[in-house]
């Protein structure tokens, strides 16, 4: 039997998923973090991205966008408190391509400074929403 860690992914909404992983996967602000059972302690800024579970057991590895937050490690539990927080597989492509282009223009537009850092923020978490949406139809086709 492989070793288990249990994961709980929450937002402001509520709680998105809770059970035990032998694999979590985290878009830190550092880099990507690979969580495996006994994993060092550690809590750090989440960036937009995807969060992935790897159940193990031979199961789909579940898919989750996270648009930011705080991920808390301990030797035996995964938390990721999200800003917000969607099953992948809910994600509306259509809303993220029009969110990145009228990112896309805003930012091109540089009419104030604040708005460009806006701009900046939503462009970034529109592309990490289309990229989570890419990678989970490249798990499906192969």
């Amino acid at each position: 039997m492989a070793m288990t860690i249990h994961v709980d992914i929450v937002s402001a909404e509520g709680e998105i998923f809770s059970g035990v992983a032998e694999m979590v996967y985290a878009p830190a602000v550092m880099g990507e973090v690979g969580i495996a059972p006994r994993h060092t302690p550690l809590v750090t800024q989440l960036k937009p991205g995807e969060v992935r579970v790897d159940t193990g057991s031979g199961k789909d590895m579940q898919h989750f966008y996270v648009s930011g937050g705080i991920l808390e490690i301990q030797p035996h539990v995964v938390t990721v408190l999200a800003d917000t927080a969607i099953r992948a597989a809910d994600l509306d492509e259509a809303a993220a391509q029009e969110a990145k282009r009228r990112a896309e223009e805003a930012m091109a537009d540089r009419s104030a400074e604040f708005e460009y850092a806006k701009a900046q923020s939503e462009l970034a978490e529109a592309v990490a929403q289309l990229r989570a949406i890419e990678r989970i139809r490249k798990g499906k086709r192969g």
